[in-house]
């Protein structure tokens, strides 16, 4: 999958979103680990640089500014994973690690499709217990058509996977035996599409990698 990746800083520094080519190619190469068993792999085929504090700052999913920002430096079809690395310092974003569109919303807003990750969780980052560039792993899930596992709680079809046991809320840090829904097994703690800190967070489930493989054939033709 060829990735175009959009370094977003205020300032040149890396505090400032002004993340080296290094950090870029570490997520890429710790994000092809994370896929290697599906069988999919990730590209980096171009890296744009933009100054702009108002982006780095201010982008979340609901603001304009992530709106002009995806217009301008969006690029590829549905096939291309365009990432973009801002501070979330201010607004709907402020405080996020993350998010992402799923291929089932391509076809109505091609421009808004991409992953949005702070830039302090790549890896070597400065984002205490999220610095292992699993945000992004996390994110590309959703891109690829995957849900938290915690989606709809105890009840009904969650997250369409089942081979993820029911889980009623997202995970904070690394619980052992954490079991919130009666009967299906203990929560997914460990699963990338949770909420645990990147040092549990180490695997997808081969349901999980069914799903996204059939989403993106769908969605993406990939």
């Amino acid at each position: 999958i060829p990735v175009v990746w959009h370094v977003i800083s205020k300032s040149n520094t890396v505090a400032g979103g002004n993340v080296p080519d290094s950090m870029v190619k570490a997520n890429i190469d710790a994000m092809n680990e994370h896929y290697a068993s599906s069988g999919i792999s990730f590209q980096l085929t171009k890296t744009t640089r933009t100054s702009n504090a108002a982006w780095f700052s201010g982008v979340g999913p609901d603001e304009s500014s992530q709106t002009q920002m995806k217009s301008q430096l969006r690029e590829g079809d549905a096939a291309t994973l365009n990432i973009y690395t801002v501070g979330f310092e201010s607004g709907s974003g402020q405080g996020l690690l993350g998010y992402a569109t799923f291929p089932s919303d391509y076809t109505g807003n091609p421009k808004d499709d991409g992953v949005v990750v702070l830039h302090s969780s790549l890896p070597g980052g400065s984002s205490t217990n999220y610095d292992e560039g699993k945000t992004l792993t996390h994110e590309v899930g959703h891109w690829l058509g995957l849900y938290h596992v915690f989606q709809g709680g105890c009840s009904g079809e969650g997250d369409m996977v089942s081979d993820t046991p029911a889980q009623e809320t997202a995970t904070s840090g690394c619980p052992t035996n954490q079991d919130s829904c009666p009967g299906g097994g203990l929560d997914s703690v460990h699963n990338f599409m949770d909420y645990s800190y990147d040092a549990c967070m180490n695997s997808f489930t081969p349901g999980q990698v069914t799903r996204f493989k059939q989403q993106i054939l769908t969605y993406r033709q990939i």
